[in-house]
């Protein structure tokens, strides 16, 4: 089996790791996420990291990883370094490793630091914090700030973006699960379509559509109608997922 590497050039002292990065993955404990892909925090000299351990694809995808595109891990890398370079906020990326068996990608891990937070946007949307709307109006003009810059979030939904709270009423958004990016021209009528996926109850989405588009020349009504069409459109393709589903 072989391995190919990235390492941050902050944290070479980690190489050692890095490379025994499997053993160290499996032999830790706290995982904070087991779905497809799962996450641990480890501490190693003082210094605490998530290790993402992305599932073995299917033979299809570890010939596409190969030699077509990046993996999801080594994605995850480099849209770090490029969210970085944009000013904006996601946990410091350390390093990726893959390995490959019989030429093809097997096993990939991404590897950041541990950074705290104090909630998820989940919370905000289900109302389990203090001052939402004060924290929807900030998440509002981040979101607008992502677009600007040119970052469109695949998977922008409630568990992927980290919130602290750092001075009275001002917060600090970070972006997490990053391997599905772009960074393109983002027009602020494409850009409501991030706000598709959180689910939010309607006086919350009428909050935050409205707040976003002050900051756009968009019309309010309009901008509502295309964000509510888009929510439709994702529910009833879950329907129909679900009821297939539940068919077999």
């Amino acid at each position: 089996m072989s391995h190919k590497y990235t390492l941050n050039p902050k944290y070479a002292a980690f190489k050692k790791n890095l490379l025994d990065i499997k053993n160290i993955f499996q032999n830790a404990d706290n995982s904070i996420h087991k779905a497809r892909n799962e996450l641990k925090i480890i501490e190693m000299d003082n210094k605490k990291y998530v290790i993402k351990s992305f599932k073995i694809p299917h033979l299809l995808n570890r010939i596409a990883y190969t030699y077509l595109r990046n993996s999801k891990a080594k994605k995850s890398y480099l849209n770090a370094i490029k969210l970085q370079e944009r000013a904006i906020n996601t946990p410091e990326p350390v390093g990726v490793i893959e390995f490959f068996e019989n030429g093809l990608l097997t096993q990939s891990y991404f590897v950041s630091l541990y950074e705290p937070y104090d909630f998820t946007i989940r919370e905000v949307f289900h109302h389990k914090v203090e001052n939402v709307k004060e924290i929807l109006k900030e998440f509002a003009r981040f979101t607008h700030e992502l677009h600007t810059k040119g970052v469109w979030h695949v998977d922008y939904s409630l568990g992927n973006i980290l919130i602290t709270k750092t001075t009275e009423n001002k917060y600090k958004f970070s972006l997490v699960d990053i391997n599905r990016m772009q960074f393109k021209e983002i027009s602020p009528q494409e850009g409501l379509l991030n706000f598709n996926k959180f689910w939010a109850e309607e006086e919350d989405l009428q909050f935050l559509i409205k707040e976003y588009t002050k900051l756009t020349d968009l019309n309010y009504d309009t901008a509502y109608q295309t964000v509510q069409k888009s929510v439709q459109k994702i529910k009833q393709t879950k329907e129909i997922k679900n009821y297939l589903k539940n068919k077999k």
